[in-house]
């Protein structure tokens, strides 16, 4: 019989809908049932991508023998941490300093009044029976002990958090933070560290928008650069070397989450949206700094991959591909020397092999190889055919599963690559795929000033919005703005922005994850570092200093300088992780560049104007358009007239304008002289 899971809206939980574990969905339900049984509560945590999550349900939670021990010693829980991400960064925050380490599936047991006192990830199923066993008799036999042990991490992590005071990240700061990357840069293969290694994607939006601001010294000679730390070098050497390698999918275009290896060439082959759609702007900002071909192929590619796999038919994107299909990681995209040539023939097959690295003895599990790309094929016409040989006969495996939920984050990062991507790189379809998430964004999961974090199949689901759900939402609206000059988008982003400072704030200039109204969990989580997304903090930091450029809002830019205090200790001691504020420090130190264009729709120069507007690489440049008549309420375009009748740029500061001009030469050396 299914178990209470059966209604849920999560593809997570559904796929534990028929465990014979008698699983309850988050809330006072399980608690009070804890409560009544005298019994700890058992909280599993995961999400629908998660390969190792896989692994632990068929060992452990389809198994009737540690069935029955979960249901006879506790009562369970099953989160999905993508719906809930509240509730995962408490219980991972307590994971991580019981254990020294995180994860998922993330597995902690709890009083039932919420406090963890035993926690750990995945557990082999025989580990897993002998920890029920020695929780179960701790509990009745040690209580006290086991539960003060809990309860004393739970008073430290609930105390105060004061951060000392501090200043928005100033240059110095920001050349350090440069400094202290270089420390961990991994010189020969990208990125930063060792294995495994995560794409950077934070940070190289924080290397473009430092080397556009400071002009750093670049000693680029291609791919084969040798590095010397610059921080153009560190971004184009990473770039470039992900998407050589395995993590990037050299047929279909898109990132898998991670690489198991420090040289990107086997990945953890899941691929979520907000990895591509993170990493689709920093390309396509990568090749608008430099005008790289790799990079604006590596862009198309992966925005046509999050269209063709990703799109629901309600216009947004879900959330993620399975790592698994047929129940192997990776089955559906590694090769043998064997299956090139059957589906190629003997000599394209042979080529093949050697262009993309498929050995004998091959790259991943069962000598089978990951398609890597190292250097651009000799016969580009040989290997777009070969290129869609391969793909079709892929497409005829049995493919990975999809998480089809919409996340409202994570939409809103595809909104604005996406956009962004579109107008860059003349693709008028992705803005309007960018157009069609936003609608969805703002008509089903916005109600008034309060946003509702996920949905599946047009139906909002129960979870309120978080921090970043607001900032990320509001930053792709705005970006959308920019592309097409829409005023109800920036209208949108400002009810939510204003949420963000009047339900969010912690008082002291720093944001909480969650709404002062939001669920009461042991401690309010709170957190201004990057994690595989931007920080919700310092994306709402820089959604705000966005929208004070467009509308003048002094309240909205003093609340985004206050939140970068934070990016100025985060700077010196972590970097790594503190890419998204430091990008957004550059935008404050730079202006950010205000560009309103004014003149017809439609019309050659105007659209000539506001690309020249949109090609800007000054870190954070806010752009508007409009008509010259109606400013739509958006402060940039206020007062901004068409010059003679002429379609017409105004670059500003902080709302202190040049004089205006009409061409786009003018335009260009007007950007040229600002930094963009």
């Amino acid at each position: 019989m299914p178990n209470r899971l059966a209604d849920a809206t999560s593809p997570y939980l559904l796929q534990h809908a028929d465990n014979p574990v008698d699983w309850y969905p988050w809330g006072e339900e399980a608690f009070a049932e804890a409560r009544s049984r005298d019994v700890p509560v058992l909280l599993s945590v995961g999400y629908a991508a998660c390969h190792w999550c896989h692994v632990m349900a068929h060992e452990s939670f389809e198994d009737p023998r540690t069935a029955e021990m979960m249901n006879a010693g506790f009562v369970n829980i099953k989160v999905d941490r993508e719906e809930r991400p509240d509730i995962d960064a408490v219980y991972m925050e307590a994971t991580q300093a019981m254990t020294g380490q995180g994860g998922w599936p993330m597995t902690v047991f709890l009083t039932a009044e919420g406090a963890p006192f035993y926690c750990g990830t995945y557990f082999p199923r025989e580990h897993f029976q002998r920890l029920l066993f020695s929780v179960s008799q701790a509990w009745r036999e040690d209580r006290e002990g086991v539960v003060g042990q809990g309860q004393r991490v739970v008073d430290a992590l609930s105390a105060p958090r004061i951060l000392p005071g501090a200043q928005p990240p100033d240059a110095a700061v920001l050349d350090a933070a440069v400094r202290g990357l270089e420390d961990t840069y991994d010189r020969s293969g990208g990125g930063y560290g060792g294995a495994p290694k995560f794409p950077p994607s934070m940070l190289l939006e924080f290397l473009l928008r430092h080397h556009a601001r400071t002009g750093d010294p670049a000693h680029l000679n291609g791919e084969a650069a040798q590095t010397r730390g610059t921080a153009l070098e560190m971004a184009v050497h990473t770039a470039h070397a992900m998407a050589r390698g395995g993590i990037y999918d050299q047929l279909g275009g898109g990132f898998a989450r991670y690489s198991v290896d420090a040289g990107w060439v086997v990945p953890h082959f899941e691929k979520m949206l907000y990895d591509n759609a993170l990493l689709l702007r920093a390309y396509t900002h990568l090749w608008r700094s430099t005008g790289d071909a790799l990079a604006r192929r590596v862009a198309l590619e992966t925005a046509d991959w999050m269209v063709a796999d990703l799109l629901t038919p309600e216009g947004g994107f879900a959330s993620a591909l399975d790592a698994d299909s047929e129940g192997e990681e990776g089955r559906y995209y590694v090769w043998t020397p064997n299956q090139l040539r059957t589906v190629l023939g003997d000599e394209d097959g042979a080529w093949a092999a050697r262009l993309f690295g498929v050995t004998d003895g091959g790259t991943f599990e069962r000598g089978t190889s990951v398609l890597r790309l190292p250097t651009d094929p000799d016969d580009p016409d040989r290997y777009a055919r070969i290129r869609d040989a391969l793909l079709r006969a892929r497409a005829e495996r049995v493919p990975p599963a999809r998480d089809d939920k919409i996340v409202a984050a994570w939409n809103g990062l595809a909104v604005a690559a996406l956009a962004e991507t579109g107008a860059l790189l003349d693709r008028p379809d992705l803005i309007d795929r960018a157009r069609d998430a936003a609608r969805l964004l703002t008509d089903l999961h916005v109600t008034g000033d309060r946003l509702g974090r996920t949905s599946r199949a047009g139906t909002l689901g129960p979870s309120a919005g978080v921090l970043e759900d607001y900032a990320d939402v509001a930053e792709g609206l705005l970006t959308l703005h920019a592309v097409t000059g829409e005023a109800r988008w920036v209208h949108v982003a400002g009810r939510l922005l204003d949420t963000v400072l009047e339900r969010f704030s912690d008082g002291r200039g720093g944001f909480y994850d969650t709404a002062d109204d939001a669920e009461g969990l042991f401690n309010r989580p709170q957190d201004p570092t990057d994690n595989a997304a931007p920080s919700g903090w310092t994306a709402a930091a820089g959604a705000l200093l966005s929208y004070a450029a467009l509308t003048g809002s002094t309240r909205h830019r003093e609340a985004a300088e206050r939140a970068l205090a934070t990016v100025t200790l985060l700077a010196e001691k972590a970097p790594r992780f503190a890419g998204w504020g430091l990008a957004v420090a550059e935008a404050r130190l730079a202006g950010p560049l205000e560009i309103a264009v004014v003149g017809p729709a439609g019309d050659p120069d105007t659209e000539a104007l506001h690309r020249a507007a949109l090609m800007a690489t000054s870190p954070g440049a806010v752009v508007s358009r409009g008509d010259g008549a109606d400013d739509g309420g958006i402060g940039l375009l206020r007062g901004r007239p068409l010059v003679e009748g002429r379609p017409t740029a105004y670059v500003c500061r902080g709302f202190t304008c040049r004089l205006p001009v009409t061409t786009v030469g003018e335009l260009v050396a007007q950007l040229a002289a600002d930094g963009g």
